[in-house]
């Protein structure tokens, strides 16, 4: 009876030793190069916000900016966090070049701006591209109202 509570002990022993081993080298999950981190999402969204209320406070006092309201659609930071692409778009769509090039020209002082209310230990560099995902909505839609379209969507509708 002593040799089996003995060996009961030590097996104890031993698995709460290899199971707290295991555990302690377990490496955090990390996302994969297509999926951006939650610290992503998050430092993409704070920077969203602060640099829109920037823009409707104008800030900048640029010509071209304020007479084109512009709308922040996203933010990609990279992985780590030192460059972001911003996607723009002008209210109604007009003006998309040259609002982008005056948001380019003044993402030094949008990211100074930006420095003084975000707290990282590095204020990423701002790059402004079009956002193209509203022509693809609206070529998409297009093609859903065309009349081959919209008799296959009625045919199953009936069904």
């Amino acid at each position: 009876m002593m040799q089996k509570v003995f060996w009961l002990r030590k097996w104890c022993k031993a698995t709460t030793y290899n199971t707290m081993k295991n555990y302690s080298n377990r490496q955090p999950k990390k996302a994969t190069k297509s999926e951006p981190s939650q610290r992503q999402y998050r430092v993409g969204e704070q920077i969203r916000h602060i640099l829109s209320d920037l823009l409707v406070r104008d800030v900048l006092q640029n010509e071209e900016l304020s007479r084109v309201s512009v709308t922040i659609t996203e933010v990609r930071p990279s992985p780590d966090l030192k460059y972001v692409k911003v996607f723009v778009m002008p209210l109604g769509g007009k003006y998309v070049d040259e609002a982008v090039a005056a948001l380019n020209s003044a993402s030094g002082a949008l990211r100074h701006q930006l420095g003084k209310v975000l707290h990282l230990k590095f204020i990423p560099a701002l790059r402004f591209v079009p956002d193209l995902s509203y022509d693809a909505a609206s070529h998409i839609n297009k093609l859903l109202h065309l009349p081959r379209v919209a008799q296959d969507l009625d045919s199953h509708d009936s069904e």
